[in-house]
């Protein structure tokens, strides 16, 4: 820091200053003064004692990267569910926070309207397909006495087109039957899925109609559940390497089934991914907020080192690397990703390189040190461990 001082006053004086010789022996006086000045600092620090520090190695080792994310737990599928039939709530059939599965009854709307509807439906069928037997009858003797000339073209296209008239009442009365026997199965409310039904929306005794806005109770799948996360879009092109390779990348604690949406949010600059899991004990809920951490690929021989040993400055960070004469230099590291307490080393560093992990506060490039055991060093040299979710 001195020497560049010194460079910095010897470059503003050559500014004020005449060209020429002048410039030239200030420049040179600048420089022996600060290489003098070099000098003495580097001499003063190889005379203190030696410092006690706790050291650690630059080791290969398989690092997974993960990608963490804030995620809300989804249920996998919900269900608003609602009578599809006018009529009175008769009853209900689930406890709140119960367990049901596909087609169990929920509730049930007052059959009897319905089954009238239905009966009279039936009656009408029974009537018109009277009608249609003896019009298919009349029918059959109107073309014999055609035959015989005794009956008119005319009489026999009027009697056939009534045949064709009561066949359709017929089929109509059908339809409206069925009809009719869907409108009473209604009445019947069942789930429509495996799940949990929720709070009821609604008691027992109230006029619903399939029109209405408000539902009975909401049923929500838990087993498989969700969870839905954001990740910053420049993540995308790595997830899109992942799943372009024929995996899907796996989350901790929710399975190996990735979905990624299909757009980034533009007020946000993230897009959003879903990850399944079985969720068997049930210990995810909807609506509750968990950590996602995306398992994103498996760096083979990384260059790793111990935590404590990264520092941070100014200028990034860096690490106090020990030298074969047990002095310390600072060193810039670029740094992958720190995980439970191991730092992932992509540039500065090289493999065995000896670093220090403990004891760095009464460093400075140059010191000499002597390497003590973990429990040997004082607990001031100690460094505060951060803690990594």
């Amino acid at each position: 820091m001195l020497l560049r001082a010194v460079f910095g006053a010897v470059a503003l004086l050559s500014v004020a200053s005449v060209p020429g010789a002048l410039v030239w022996e200030l420049s040179n006086a600048s420089l022996s003064t600060a290489m003098g000045a070099r000098h003495d600092t580097e001499q003063a620090v190889s005379n203190d004692p030696p410092i006690p520090i706790v050291a650690g190695t630059a080791d290969p080792q398989d690092v997974p990267i993960y990608i963490f994310a804030l995620g809300t737990v989804q249920a996998l599928s919900t269900v608003t569910v609602r009578s599809r039939v006018d009529g009175q709530l008769q009853s209900l059939r689930f406890q709140e926070g119960q367990d049901v599965r596909a087609g169990d009854i929920l509730a049930k709307v007052d059959p009897r309207p319905f089954e009238a509807a239905l009966r009279q439906m039936e009656a009408n069928l029974r009537r018109d397909q009277a009608q249609l037997r003896s019009a298919k009858v009349e029918l059959e003797r109107t073309r014999n006495l055609l035959a015989r000339g005794l009956a008119s073209r005319q009489s026999l296209d009027m009697q056939g087109a009534q045949v064709e008239q009561l066949e359709a009442t017929v089929d109509a009365d059908q339809a409206q039957i069925e009809n009719a026997k869907i409108d009473l199965e209604y009445t019947v409310i069942r789930s429509p899925i495996d799940g949990r039904a929720g709070l009821r929306l609604v008691d027992e005794g109230n006029m619903i109609h399939a029109s209405d806005t408000a539902a009975i109770v909401v049923v929500r799948q838990l087993q498989p559940a969700a969870v839905v996360f954001a990740l910053p879009e420049e993540d995308l092109p790595k997830i899109n390497s992942r799943l372009s390779a024929g995996s899907a990348p796996t989350v901790t604690a929710f399975g190996r089934d990735g979905t990624v949406d299909n757009v980034i949010d533009r007020n946000t600059g993230t897009f959003k991914l879903k990850a399944r899991f079985g969720n068997e004990k049930k210990t995810l809920w909807p609506g509750q907020f968990v950590n996602a951490r995306l398992h994103l690929a498996t760096r083979r021989g990384g260059i790793v080192v111990s935590e404590a040993a990264v520092q941070h400055g100014p200028e990034g960070t860096y690490a106090f690397v020990i030298g074969p004469d047990n002095t310390v230099s600072m060193r810039a590291i670029r740094v992958a990703q720190i995980q439970s307490g191991i730092a992932v080393i992509d540039d500065g560093l090289s493999l065995g390189e000896r670093v220090v992990v403990e004891g760095q506060h009464r460093l400075q490039p140059g010191s000499r040190v002597f390497e003590v055991k973990p429990h040997e060093a004082p607990s001031s040299n100690r460094p505060e461990q951060s803690a990594k979710s």
